[in-house]
C-alpha cells in the first residue's frame, strides 16, 4: 500500500513538474533575424533575449544587446557565451555545423520560415505566440497585418484607376558597389508587387546587373537598399559606382527610393505595412491622396 502511494505522489510529482515546464518558457532567448527579433519585441518578449544578430536592428533598443554576428556566419562559441536556453532563427540561418554544435550543448534550436509569404508569416506568429506564451496577442497582430495590406489593396486598386503601375527595380548593394537586382520569388519582389509595383527584373533570386542591362529595362522608379550607408550618402555611392544608372528614366525624373536592408531579411516583419505604404505613395504620385492610410 505505501510503495503504491509513493509511486502515485511521484508519478504526480513528475506530471507537475511537466507541467510547470511547459507553463514556463526559455527565459533566456538569442535571435538571428531581422523581423523575427522584431517579432518578438512586438510580442512583449524583447526582455527574454540576451543576445540578437547584427540583421536585428529595431526596435533600436536591440543594438544595445551583445552581438552573435551575421545570421548566415554565426559561431558556436559566439552563442553559447550568452549562456542561452533557445536560439530563434531563420531556415537563412547558419552553417548547419554550428547550429548542430549549439543543440549538442543542449541549447534548444528553434527555426522560421523567411519566406516573403502570408501563410509563412501566420504559421511564425503562431509558432512564436506559442513559445513566449502570447497565443492571443500573435494571432491578434497576426490579423491586423492581413487588414493593413488588405486595406492598401484597395487604396491601390483606386489609385491604378489614375496611373499605370510603374516599372520598377530593387537594387541591393554595399557602399554603392555592385548592387544586385532583386528578382523573382524575393523578398524584394514581394515589397514592390504588394506596393503596385511592376518588376521588370524577371530571373530568379538576386542578380547583378550590366550597364546595357539597367538601360534596356529603363525603369520608372528604382529603390535602392545599401547594406552600409544610408539615405543621401548610399545615393550618391550608387550613382558614383553605377553612371549608367544617371541615364535612367528614374535618375532624370528623381524616383530613387531608399529602402531600409534589415526589412529584406528574416520573413515578413512587422515595420512592411507601414513601409509598403510609403512606396505606393512613391509609385503613384498622381494618387497620394487616395493612397493615404
Amino acid at each position: 500500500m505505501r510503495r503504491t502511494a509513493a509511486l502515485f505522489a511521484f508519478c504526480a510529482g513528475l506530471a507537475l513538474g511537466s507541467q510547470a515546464l511547459a507553463a514556463d518558457p526559455p527565459q533566456r532567448w538569442v535571435s538571428a533575424g531581422g523581423a523575427l527579433s522584431e517579432w518578438i519585441a512586438a510580442l512583449g518578449g524583447e526582455a527574454r533575449l540576451v543576445g540578437v544578430d547584427t540583421t536585428s536592428q529595431h526596435p533600436p533598443s536591440l543594438k544595445a544587446l551583445p552581438s552573435i554576428g551575421y545570421q548566415r556566419q554565426l559561431s558556436a562559441e559566439g552563442i553559447l557565451s550568452l549562456r542561452p536556453d533557445l536560439l530563434v532563427g531563420t531556415e537563412e540561418m547558419g552553417p548547419p555545423p554550428v547550429l548542430a554544435q549549439v543543440r549538442a550543448a543542449g541549447v534548444r534550436v528553434e527555426l522560421f520560415s523567411a519566406e516573403a509569404d502570408l501563410t509563412a508569416l501566420d504559421r511564425n506568429l503562431e509558432h512564436l505566440g506559442a513559445l513566449l506564451g502570447a497565443e492571443k496577442p500573435a494571432r491578434e497582430l497576426s490579423a491586423r497585418y492581413h487588414e493593413k495590406l488588405d486595406q492598401l489593396k484597395g487604396r491601390l486598386a483606386q489609385a491604378q484607376t489614375q496611373q499605370k503601375a510603374p516599372g520598377v527595380l530593387l537594387l541591393v548593394g554595399h557602399a554603392g558597389a555592385k548592387p544586385l537586382i532583386a528578382g523573382q520569388g524575393t523578398a524584394g519582389d514581394w515589397l514592390l508587387r504588394q506596393a503596385g509595383g511592376r518588376n521588370l527584373a524577371e530571373h530568379q533570386g538576386y542578380k547583378n546587373f550590366s550597364v546595357e542591362a539597367l538601360a534596356g529595362l529603363d525603369p520608372d522608379v528604382v529603390v535602392f537598399s545599401d547594406r552600409a550607408l544610408d539615405g543621401e550618402q548610399a545615393l550618391t555611392a550608387l550613382l558614383k559606382e553605377n553612371p549608367g544608372l544617371a541615364a535612367s528614366r528614374a535618375a532624370r525624373d528623381k524616383r530613387l527610393v531608399a529602402l531600409d536592408p534589415t526589412l529584406l531579411v528574416g520573413g515578413l516583419g512587422p515595420r512592411l505595412p507601414a513601409t509598403l505604404d510609403e512606396l505606393a505613395a512613391a509609385f503613384y504620385p498622381a494618387a497620394k491622396a487616395s493612397l493615404a492610410p
